[in-house]
């Protein structure tokens, strides 16, 4: 399919740059009037996932008590998938709960294992290609009754999103209509190596302190700390602990086998893909402008600014750029 060219996205004057346009909404965005309903789901493995509930304002009682207690009045609803240590309350998610509500859709976000504020059980936690968890949320979305899926993921788990799509090709579930994804690290081997010192400080330190919170909670897992103090990177710290704990050789290997660009061909339903060229995460790998030309259901949108997560317009007015592009795009 076409590369879509259009770039009407326009920050402010006063976030001139990708580092600004990520960081301001980042820090200073608040969206209110947000009601989740929390609800824990158990995984294959013995685990747990906690997902949030956002129920439009239109939603209507149902009175066949042998299906879902309650039923949307166009039966749809949007996953969303956060980024890398975020949750369901960050910005970028709840912004687009909030867009998608107005317009009568539920939505279901979903947090990644240890992300919900409550450490998970397993010795393993959550990576970028780790489908199964979206799988497990997206089964118990079809136990609700609904007709219509649509996926959103952002920055990690826009590359998760991604490559479920690829890994399922046609035996995806019909009711799975669309997808969007926004800030995604298509290629993680070169994008882990162009995120800057500011924000590998922040990831590092948040990923370290789980680590050294499930080796105390959890002594039976064995998990080795003893080299802790040496992880300077984000490569460092999937080659000691992502990649281990996962069963990849070294970090490399996780890069290769779960980089959601090698997918991309064997996505058989319409998935937009939005990478701001000015992301201070993406590697030139992750504007794959020809290699996507050749696809049919794969589009893929460029803009000149934007950040990571960030499209804070000119015209704000509640509402992001990126919010209003997955509701025209569904």
């Amino acid at each position: 399919m076409p590369i879509i060219s259009t770039d009407d996205y326009k920050p402010p004057f006063w976030l001139p740059d990708g580092q600004s346009q990520t960081i301001f909404p980042s820090l200073f965005r608040k969206v209110e009037g947000i009601d989740y309903l929390r609800e824990r789901i158990p995984t294959i493995d013995g685990d747990f996932l906690d997902i949030d509930f956002s129920k439009h304002n239109s939603t209507i009682e149902s009175s066949n008590r042998k299906q879902s207690n309650r039923r949307t009045v166009n039966n749809s609803v949007i996953i969303l998938s956060h980024g890398l240590e975020g949750d369901t309350s960050r910005q970028y998610i709840t912004g687009m709960v909030k867009n998608f509500n107005a317009h009568g859709f539920d939505c279901i976000a979903w947090n990644f294992r240890s992300c919900s504020g409550e450490m998970n059980q397993t010795k393993t936690f959550y990576h970028s290609g780790a489908t199964d968890d979206l799988e497990t949320v997206i089964k118990h979305s079809l136990s609700k009754d609904y007709d219509k899926i649509y996926l959103v993921g952002f920055s990690l788990g826009g590359n998760l999103t991604l490559k479920y799509l690829g890994e399922r090709g046609q035996n995806l579930y019909p009711e799975i209509q669309r997808a969007i994804t926004f800030s995604v690290p298509l290629h993680l081997s070169s994008s882990s190596k162009k995120i800057g010192w500011l924000y590998t400080r922040r990831f590092n330190r948040s990923l370290i302190n789980k680590i050294l919170e499930k080796s105390q909670r959890f002594p039976e897992f064995q998990i080795d700390t003893s080299n802790i103090a040496k992880i300077k990177t984000l490569k460092d710290f999937d080659d000691a602990y992502t990649s281990q704990l996962h069963g990849f050789i070294d970090a490399e290997d996780y890069y290769e086998r779960n980089s959601s660009l090698y997918f991309l061909d064997k996505i058989n339903i319409p998935a937009l893909i939005i990478n701001a060229q000015n992301d201070p995460f993406l590697s030139e790998e992750c504007f794959p402008f020809e290699k996507i030309k050749s696809m049919e259901k794969v589009y893929f949108q460029a803009p000149k600014m934007g950040g990571h997560c960030g499209f804070y317009p000119i015209d704000y007015q509640g509402v992001l750029w990126s919010e209003k592009r997955a509701l025209e795009w569904f």
